[in-house]
C-alpha cells in the first residue's frame, strides 16, 4: 500500500466521517475517543449504538462539551497535559481540525500513543503550513483573524463552530521530516494524505479563486507536500516506549 497519497481537500473533509468508519468496521475497532469533538462529534449516536461501540468526546472546553447532544460519554481533559491520566485505552483516536489548536504537538501524539491500546489506530485531519490562509491566521491578532474569518465566511455558525487560536505546530503535509517525528514516538506512518485546495476562503473573490483553483489542480498533478492545504495522518501504535 502507498504510504503518501494527494487528493483535493473538498474530498478530504466529504469523506472523513466514511474514512474512519471503514477503519472501525475493518478492524473491529470497538473502543474510541473523538479528541476536540466537543460540540460536534464527528460520529452519531444512531452508528455508536447500532455497532455497540464504546465512544467518548474528550475536550478541554466544558462549555464545548456542553453543547454536544445528550448521551454521549464526555471526558474533560487536555490532550497536550504532560500529566494526563485516563483509565482506560482506546483502539481508536482521531480528531478533525484540532492538531492546529495545540501548542505543543509532540506532546499531543506522546499522549495518543500512550492513550492507545497495542496495535490501537490514531487518526487526525488538519489544516498546514504553509498554506496562505493559515500563515495568515498564525501571524495576525486572534481578534482580527476572528473579524477575517467572519468576513470570509459569514454564514458560519460562531456557537457551534467556535473559533479558537492556532498554532500549527506539527502541522505540516506528508515531509519525511514530519514522518521520522511519528516513527520516533513509537508510530508506524500507514497512510499520510496531503489535500490541496481551500477555495471557500475565496468566495468573495472570483479571481483569485480561479487561478487558486488553476494552482490546485497543478499541484494534483505535480504535488509538493510543503504546499498542502491541509492533511490526514493514520497512525499505528507499533511499540511501547
Amino acid at each position: 500500500m502507498e504510504i503518501i497519497t494527494y487528493k483535493k481537500s473538498r474530498e478530504g473533509h466529504k469523506d472523513y466521517k466514511n474514512f474512519l468508519i471503514s477503519l472501525i468496521e475493518n478492524h473491529n475497532l470497538v473502543s474510541i475517543c473523538d479528541i476536540g469533538g466537543g460540540a460536534n462529534p464527528i460520529l452519531d449516536l444512531k452508528y455508536i449504538k447500532k455497532k455497540n461501540i464504546e465512544y467518548s468526546i474528550l475536550d478541554i472546553s466544558e462549555t464545548e462539551l456542553n453543547k454536544a447532544p445528550i448521551g454521549y460519554s464526555k471526558v474533560l481533559a487536555d490532550i497536550s497535559d504532560p500529566q494526563i491520566k485516563i483509565n482506560c485505552g482506546y483502539d481508536l483516536i482521531f480528531s478533525k481540525m484540532l492538531a492546529e489548536h495545540i501548542k505543543d504537538g509532540k506532546q499531543f501524539h506522546k499522549n495518543t500513543f500512550k492513550l492507545l491500546n497495542n496495535n490501537g489506530i490514531a487518526v487526525h485531519f488538519f489544516p498546514t503550513l504553509y498554506s496562505l490562509p493559515f500563515i495568515i491566521n498564525l501571524l495576525i491578532p486572534e481578534k482580527l483573524a476572528s473579524k477575517v474569518l467572519h468576513y470570509l465566511m459569514p454564514n458560519r455558525d460562531s456557537f457551534q463552530h467556535a473559533k479558537f487560536p492556532a498554532y500549527y505546530n506539527w502541522c505540516r503535509g506528508p515531509l519525511k521530516s514530519q514522518i521520522s517525528k511519528f516513527n520516533n514516538i513509537g508510530f508506524k506512518v500507514f497512510k499520510y494524505i496531503g489535500l490541496f485546495g481551500h477555495e471557500n476562503y475565496y468566495n468573495k473573490f472570483k479571481v483569485l479563486r480561479r487561478l487558486h483553483k488553476l494552482k490546485t489542480d497543478y499541484l494534483l498533478k505535480y504535488p509538493l507536500p510543503l504546499l498542502t492545504s491541509f492533511a490526514i495522518v493514520v497512525l499505528k501504535k507499533v511499540k511501547s516506549v
